[in-house]
């Protein structure tokens, strides 16, 4: 009986973790479906360390304290690609940062997935 009971509970975190991952999957998904359809809305492309977002104004600031220095960026009307947040769009975003920063100016051209990579809906 033992055994059984092992082997069903097993087999039911195997399916969770199988479950989990399909979750997982379909919030990635739909996050790059929300981001593909608000692109186009944003004028630039921000890439951290820890995040990814999209900003209409990006103000950069290279900070110098000591022999070391770090990045503070504003930005403003910003989506921000995180799945575990309710709302991405904020009016604002401050980030401090001692890593790499790259900023990007899209222009219309490059928000479009050429056909044989886009996603049928």
């Amino acid at each position: 009986m033992r055994g059984a009971r092992r082997a069903r509970r097993s087999r039911l975190t195997a399916m969770d973790d199988e479950d989990f991952e399909d979750y997982d999957r379909e919030v990635e998904l739909a996050l790059y479906r929300e981001y593909r359809d608000v692109a186009s809305q944003f004028q630039y492309v921000v890439e951290t360390e820890r995040r990814f977002y999209l900003a209409n104004e990006v103000e950069q600031i290279v900070r110098e304290v000591g022999g070391d220095f770090y990045f503070e960026l504003t930005l403003t009307d910003v989506w921000v690609w995180d799945v575990y947040r309710s709302d991405r769009f904020v009016k604002s975003v401050k980030v401090l940062t001692f890593k790499d920063v790259n900023v990007e100016e899209l222009g219309k051209k490059d928000l479009k997935l050429p056909k044989e990579l886009a996603l049928d809906e």
